[in-house]
């Protein structure tokens, strides 16, 4: 396994002169793995970016933001346009940086929630298969994996849990689409994190490792030996990474509903999260 961290938990947007100072303090608090947020495609130059992660030492995933201007199911379809466009260059940007894992929400804006009819779900989910198919295969020939992330029902309405995100990939039935679950939205939906994570099985591909209020792993209720046991019962040995959120994260913000401090420093939430997670794992 590869134990990584989201530099959101620092700062926001992430640019070039942010990696190079972050880059080298994530190796020294004991990860092996980094994961760069691509709020705007143009926050960071990706050739410099990826010779800082190489240079310390570190694996590398992106996160995608998908904000109310990049929707893949929107009713507009100059936002699903948008949201196609922004995909691609994610696709693109995650080559460059030397990294495998796209992950994220692939299907809306991070906040939007609406009421659909079972007729109208199934139409969103046609148009979700119809628009992943082709990010799928450019995916592939990049060399990118993109990882469907289910989240919770205030975050969306439209994927929230783990046999939702099968229906989605399963559908699309390419090899470079599959599945990232995260902790925090699992233990807000799903009945067992553990069943959850055996439901998906081989198709997932990236974890994140995330308390029930984003705070460091092992300080809050998750079922963390559940957890565990569920990964060696599906032979999982991907990314493990921690996503919280510092307040100046402003294009999820709302969503992601950061209104005070989840550690005594945001080093703090990072240092006692990856020791307990190898310790739970290694």
């Amino acid at each position: 396994m590869h134990f990584g961290v989201n530099t959101w938990v620092w700062t926001s947007p992430l640019t070039t002169e942010e990696l190079e100072k972050l880059a080298p303090h994530v190796a020294s608090l004991g990860f092996d793995w980094i994961e760069a947020p691509l709020e705007g495609l143009g926050d960071l130059n990706y050739r410099q970016g990826a010779a800082i992660i190489r240079d310390n030492g570190l694996g590398v995933s992106c996160t995608l933001a998908m904000g109310p201007d990049r929707d893949l199911i929107h009713p507009d379809p100059a936002i699903r346009d948008s949201g196609m466009a922004y995909v691609r260059g994610a696709i693109d940007a995650t080559a460059a940086l030397g990294g495998t894992n796209l992950v994220g929400p692939l299907y809306s804006a991070v906040g939007r929630t609406w009421q659909m009819t079972a007729d109208e779900r199934a139409r969103d989910l046609d148009l979700l298969v119809e628009n992943l198919n082709p990010l799928a295969a450019y995916a592939g020939d990049k060399g990118v994996m993109l990882c469907l992330e289910p989240l919770n029902r205030f975050e969306t309405s439209f994927i929230n849990l783990a046999s939702q995100a099968i229906e989605v990939v399963d559908r699309v039935d390419h090899p470079n689409c599959q599945i990232l679950l995260d902790t925090f939205h699992m233990n807000i939906e799903e009945k067992s994190l553990g069943d959850a994570i055996r439901l998906v099985g081989p198709r997932l591909k990236h974890l994140h490792a995330c308390e029930n209020d984003r705070g460091a792993p092992g300080s809050g209720n998750v079922d963390w030996p559940g957890v565990k046991q569920s990964l060696a019962d599906i032979g999982y040995d991907g990314p493990v990474v921690i996503e919280s959120f510092t307040s100046k994260v402003k294009s999820i913000s709302r969503a992601a509903a950061i209104w005070r401090p989840l550690a005594l420093t945001q080093d703090d939430l990072a240092r006692d999260g990856v020791v307990f997670l190898k310790g739970l794992l290694q």
